[in-house]
Order: C-alpha cells, then structure tokens, then sequence
C-alpha cells in the first residue's frame, strides 16, 4: 500500500505582519521567510476553500495587504 505523503511544514510566521504592507514587498518577504505559495486576490474574490499547507493568501486592496490567512 502507498505511503501518504506529510505535508510540508509551514514557516513559523504571524499572517498579522502583513496586513498593511505594499502587496509585491509582501510577497517577497513571505516568500524569503518559506511560504511556498503566495496568492494575492481583490477583495470579494471568490475562492475555494480547500487548505493547502505551505500556502499564504493576501487580499490586496489599492496595492496594499488587508488582510493575510494561511491556506
């Protein structure tokens, strides 16, 4: 029987210490601090809800982060 994978772990980070930063400096950080994926979406997007582990979603209003979840 096949083995199921662990998912990967995800970086030891507050989503809170992007809230309010300039979306693309956002990215880059969360990117050099391990988060594998990074999404920016406009407010009221509509989005599945699956979790993905090792994902960091921003919603991004005038080019600035309003609120960062993990997932």
């Amino acid at each position: 029987m096949a083995r199921i994978p662990t998912p990967s772990g995800e970086p030891d980070d507050s989503t809170d210490t992007y809230v309010g930063l300039d979306a693309d400096a956002a990215e880059r950080s969360a990117r050099e601090r391990g988060w594998s994926t990074v999404r920016a979406l406009p407010p009221g997007a509509i989005i599945t809800m699956e979790y993905r582990a090792g994902r960091l979603n921003f919603e991004v209003r005038d080019g600035r982060v309003t609120r960062a979840w993990k997932g």
